[in-house]
């Protein structure tokens, strides 16, 4: 009786094993497969990921924990609180293909916070309308275009805590077609007593899905092409998907290296998780001289991203006080891996 159990035993055991066998090189394909599937390209919206301000550009984007300045509204508001007086930034670049990517920001501290107001802007030129029929061109043209208006309050809650946040609406147009949404940025910047490092979180872009619609989805259509006599001009219009908004959490840290009267050395890093890629991390770099009449800065973006398209940036920064006004101007340059490099510049104007 004990050998015929041993032996039920082992043929079970056998064909456990056999089906392990079969099933795991199944489960090896299906486990390749999915991890080939990313997250890219599953948003709407996606020009508020493109990052705004000649130095956080500069610096590699690494700029969560040390944001001051109008360029708050963008990439933590919470920055928007450590300000001493009012400022108006203007930033342009050319962006990929010849597309203009502006953005203007004002911003004003008060008894009762630092209040801020900013646009993001990107417009493509004009290009051709084509079809099927006419592939030389209708003798149309169109553009496509996509804003961002941020209204923003910031505080600080302690001498070493601040707060923020941002309401946006969002609005993209190509041709007769139109979204709209709106989102919502929260972040907060501390401190820390060690050697006064500071530590800055946001999240961005947290709201409404977006969805396409406008005269160029109406299609005409035959609702019976095998009957005759019916109505053959039936006006149709496609419904299109609805997408998130690329959501992002922004974690940094920052603190000066070297600190005195002639010279300041400031590093940055921050890592991020968005909706719409996988993680990745910036580091940059700021070197101050005289007080920071004369800035330097260096970075990198994306770093521990596969494919990823942003590389190293440099730049530069000149400020000088012509009283009561403080002027500003900052200019970077970004290398792209795929496509042509970005020159970046800044005016900022304190009041």
């Amino acid at each position: 009786m004990k050998s015929m159990h041993t032996t039920s035993f082992v043929r079970a055991l056998s064909f456990v094993l056999l089906g392990v066998l079969l099933v795991l090189p199944a489960s090896a394909q299906f486990d390749n497969t999915t991890r080939s599937v990313t997250k890219r390209g599953t948003t709407a919206a996606d020009f508020l990921n493109i990052p705004v301000g000649a130095r956080a550009t500069g610096m590699g984007n690494a700029i969560a924990a040390s944001s001051t300045g109008p360029t708050s509204i963008y990439w933590n508001p919470a920055g928007l609180a450590t300000m001493q007086d009012g400022a108006f930034l203007a930033d342009y670049a050319t962006w990929l293909a010849e597309i203009d990517l502006s953005f203007v920001a004002i911003a004003v501290p008060t008894s009762m916070g630092t209040f801020g107001i900013g646009l993001t802007s990107m417009v493509t030129p004009d290009m051709e309308v084509t079809t099927v029929e006419q592939q030389n061109g209708t003798g149309e043209r169109f553009n496509a275009s996509s804003y961002a208006l941020a209204l923003s309050y910031a505080r600080p809650l302690t001498d070493r805590f601040s707060i923020g946040g941002s309401f946006k609406v969002i609005n993209e147009r190509i041709w007769h077609s139109t979204s709209s949404g709106m989102a919502f940025d929260i972040g907060t910047q501390f401190v820390t007593p060690f050697r006064d490092i500071r530590l800055g979180a946001s999240i961005s872009n947290f709201g409404s899905k977006m969805q396409i619609g406008g005269d160029d989805l109406l299609v005409v259509v035959d609702i019976d092409p095998n009957a005759e006599g019916n109505n053959e001009s039936n006006r149709a219009r496609f419904n299109t998907d609805r997408f998130d908004l690329p959501l992002t959490m922004r974690i940094g840290l920052a603190g000066e290296i070297i600190q005195t009267d002639d010279i300041r050395l400031t590093v940055g890093v921050d890592a991020l998780n968005p909706n719409n890629s996988e993680q990745f991390v910036n580091v940059g770099t700021e070197l101050g001289f005289r007080g920071d009449l004369i800035m330097l800065r260096a970075g990198m973006s994306e770093l521990f991203l596969e494919d990823s398209i942003r590389s190293y940036s440099l730049g530069a920064g000149l400020r000088y006080r012509f009283a009561p006004l403080i002027f500003s101007l900052d200019y970077a340059y970004e290398v792209q891996d795929f496509f042509a490099d970005v020159n970046r510049f800044t005016l900022t104007v304190g009041f």
